[in-house]
C-alpha cells in the first residue's frame, strides 16, 4: 500500500511540475485557460494512474484468443472430479509481520494534519454558516438569490449546487452604484464559472495531502487565476476599469476577507498585482487553433495514456523454474491467499493450456471452462512438467494462472494458438416427460471468490462423498459445466431452467470406484478422440434420470483451442 501511494504523490508532483511549465506557455492568454491547467493538476491527486492503468486492464482489447468465452461457475469439487489436473495451483500463504510502527507512527502524524485542517475549515464553514442565518433576502439581482447580512464579511457566493449571493448590509453606503455593479458582476462570475465547487474539490485535495507544498502552491494558483478571470469577464463587460479598482479597493478597507477558499469574494489573491493588470486594461489574447489542438491532444493523452497501457500490459513473471516429471505426482491443495509465487503439480501442456486460456482466462476465474484444446505433438499429452514462478509484484491467483501463464507458455514452450468452432459429438440435457425434479435453493449466495477458501456460502458449492456428490444453490449450467469435465464432452443445456438449486448426485449406480479409477489423458481435451467409457455415461444418465432430466448423444457447436507450435520447454 505504501509503495503505491509513494508512486501516487510522485506521478502527481511530475504531473503538477509539467503543467506549470505548460501554463508558461499561455501566460499571455485569458486566465481561465491557466485555471483548468492548475485545476487539473490539482484534480490528478485524487485521481491515480493505476486506477487508470486498473481500468484499462479490464477492457478487452486483446487478441481473439484470449477472449474465449467463460464458462458459468460450479464448484471446485466438480472440477475436480476429473483427474489429473493443473487447477491445483498453490500460492505461498503469506509471512507473518511483525507490526510495523514506522507505518504506524508516520498514519498517526498524518491524520492529526488532516484533523487539524478539517476543524480549521469547519471553523470557517461555522462563520459562513452564521452569516447565512442571520441574513435576509433581497431583490437585486432579479433570477440569482442575493441575501443581505449583518457583518463583515466581504461580498462572496455560498453554496455549491445552488449558490447564493451574500453581500453585506451596509454595502450600498459604502460603494458608489458603478463600484457596486462592477463588483458584483464579479461575483456573477463565480457562479457562471462554478468556482465553489472547484474550490471545495481543492480544499479536499488539500486536507488530504496536507503534507505536500505543491498541492498548498497549487491551491494559491489557483485563487490567482480565478480573481483574473473573474476581472477580465468585468471589464470584459464594458465596466470602468477605476470605477472596479476602486469598488475592490473599498471593499477591503471595510470588510472581512472570506476564511474560507470556496466561498469566492472580489479581494483575493495579490491585489496589487490585479489592480496594475486591470489598470493598464491589457485584453489577454484567445488561444489560437494551434494551441486549443495542442491542450485537446494533452488532456487526451493525460487520460488515454494510462488507460492504453493497462489494456496492453501483461504482468510477467519475473523468474520461473520449468522441471519435467519422471512421474505424475499428485500435488498439494492449493492456498487461496494472493502472493507472488505459482506452484503447481506436475501435469501436462494441454492442462497448463487449458487452465490458462480457460480455467484463469482474462484474469478471471471460470471453473468448468468448457474450453477444448486440440492438436499438437504427443508429448502435449503425455509428458508431465512441475511450474515454479515468482511474480515481481503481489498478484490475484486468477492473473497469476490466465494471463501471466499465457506469457508463460508463449515464451518458454513457443505456444502458438488459434481459435475455431467444430461441428463435433457432445451431449444434449433436456427435460424428462415427467418433468424436472429439482430443489429449489432458498436463500441467498455470494459468488466464488477464488482467493479466498472456498465457502459453503458461495454459489455452486459442492461436497463430494466418494461417487455422490451434493451441489449448492447451483444452476443447470453449473451442472452442464461439471458434466462436461466428467464425460470428456460438451454437454448442452436445453432445458430451459433457470434459477438456483440443491442436487444430489449419484455417480456409483454400477461401480463403486467409478471416479476413482485411473483414466488416460486428456480428460477433456478432444471430444472427437474417444467416448467416455460405457459405465460413466451410464452413470452419469442414471443420475439425471433422478432430477427428472434426460442426458442424450447429441452433436454441436464447441470452440476448440488448436495448437498451431509448440516446443519443449527452454533452459530455466
Amino acid at each position: 500500500m505504501s509503495a503505491e501511494l509513494t508512486n501516487h504523490i510522485w506521478q502527481s508532483t511530475i504531473f503538477a511540475i509539467v503543467t506549470g511549465l505548460l501554463t508558461l506557455a499561455f501566460r499571455e492568454n485569458r486566465a481561465q485557460v491557466r485555471y483548468w491547467l492548475w485545476f487539473s493538476a490539482s484534480l490528478k491527486f485524487m485521481l491515480p494512474f493505476a486506477l487508470l492503468v486498473s481500468l484499462g486492464s479490464r477492457l478487452e482489447w486483446v487478441p481473439p484468443i484470449r477472449k474465449i468465452a467463460a464458462a458459468p461457475a460450479v464448484s471446485f469439487t466438480l472440477v475436480q472430479m476429473s483427474q489429473p489436473f493443473a487447477g491445483a495451483v498453490a500460492l505461498s500463504p503469506p509471512t507473518p509481520r511483525s507490526l510495523d510502527w514506522v507505518a504506524i507512527a508516520v498514519f498517526s502524524v498524518w491524520i492529526c494534519g488532516f484533523a487539524a485542517i478539517a476543524l480549521i475549515r469547519f471553523q470557517g464553514w461555522r462563520r459562513i454558516r452564521s452569516a447565512v442565518r442571520s441574513s435576509t433576502p433581497i431583490d437585486v439581482l432579479g433570477a440569482m438569490q442575493v441575501r443581505s447580512s449583518p457583518g463583515l464579511l466581504e461580498p462572496g457566493v455560498v453554496g455549491l449546487l445552488h449558490p447564493i449571493l451574500l453581500l453585506p448590509a451596509d454595502i450600498s453606503g459604502r460603494l458608489t452604484p458603478r463600484q457596486l455593479a462592477a463588483v458584483l458582476a464579479h461575483e456573477l462570475c463565480h457562479v457562471r464559472r462554478r468556482d465553489n465547487l472547484t474550490s471545495a474539490i481543492h480544499m479536499i485535495v488539500e486536507a488530504l495531502f496536507w503534507f505536500h507544498p505543491l498541492v498548498w502552491w497549487i491551491g494559491a494558483r489557483l485563487v490567482e487565476e480565478r480573481e483574473r478571470a473573474c476581472d477580465e469577464a468585468v471589464l470584459s463587460l464594458g465596466n470602468e476599469p477605476r470605477d472596479y479598482v476602486e469598488g475592490i479597493l473599498n471593499v477591503c478597507k471595510s470588510y472581512l476577507e472570506s476564511p474560507l477558499f470556496c466561498v469566492p469574494g472580489v479581494t483575493g489573491s495579490n491585489l496589487k498585482k490585479r489592480i496594475q493588470a486591470i489598470l493598464t486594461g491589457r485584453i489577454a489574447r484567445d488561444l489560437t487553433f494551434a494551441k486549443k489542438v495542442a491542450l485537446a491532444v494533452a488532456g487526451i493523452a493525460a487520460v488515454a495514456a494510462p488507460i492504453v497501457v493497462g489494456s496492453a500490459a501483461t504482468p510477467r513473471f519475473e523468474a520461473a523454474s520449468i522441471q519435467a516429471c519422471d512421474a505424475f505426482r499428485k500435488g498439494t491443495f492449493p492456498m487461496y491467499s494472493p502472493g507472488r509465487l505459482l506452484h503447481s503439480q506436475c501435469t501436462t501442456v494441454q492442462r497448463l493450456i487449458e487452465q490458462a486460456y480457460g480455467l484463469f482466462a482474462n484474469s478471471h476465474w471460470n471453473p468448468g471452462s468448457s474450453l477444448m484444446v486440440t492438436g499438437g505433438p504427443a508429448w502435449t499429452t503425455s509428458a508431465l512438467y512441475r511450474i515454479d514462478a515468482k511474480a515481481a509484484s503481489p498478484q490475484s491467483r486468477a492473473t497469476m494462472n490466465g494471463p501471466m501463464l499465457q506469457a508463460l507458455l508463449e515464451d518458454r514452450f513457443r505456444l502458438k494458438l488459434h481459435r475455431e468452432t467444430r461441428e463435433v459429438p457432445v451431449y444434449a440435457l433436456t427435460v424428462g416427460n415427467a418433468g424436472a425434479k429439482l430443489q429449489p435453493f432458498q436463500g441467498s449466495c455470494t459468488p466464488r471468490d477464488f482467493d479466498k477458501p472456498p465457502s459453503l456460502a458461495d454459489c455452486g458449492t459442492a461436497q463430494g462423498y466418494g461417487n455422490r456428490f451434493h451441489m449448492k444453490a447451483a444452476t443447470i449450467a453449473d451442472l452442464c459445466t461439471g458434466l462436461s469435465v466428467l464425460l470428456n464432452r460438451q454437454v448442452m443445456d436445453e432445458t430451459g431452467i433457470t434459477g438456483r438449486f440443491n442436487m444430489r448426485l449419484d455417480l456409483s449406480a454400477e461401480d463403486p470406484g467409478l471416479l476413482n479409477r485411473p483414466r488416460s489423458l486428456p480428460a477433456v481435451s478432444d471430444p472427437t478422440a474417444s467416448a467416455p467409457p460405457p459405465v460413466l455415461f451410464s452413470a452419469a444418465k442414471t443420475a439425471m434420470e433422478k432430477l427428472g432430466l434426460n442426458l442424450e448423444p447429441s452433436k454441436g457447436p464447441v470452440e476448440f483451442l488448436v495448437i498451431d507450435h509448440v516446443e519443449r520447454p527452454s533452459g530455466n
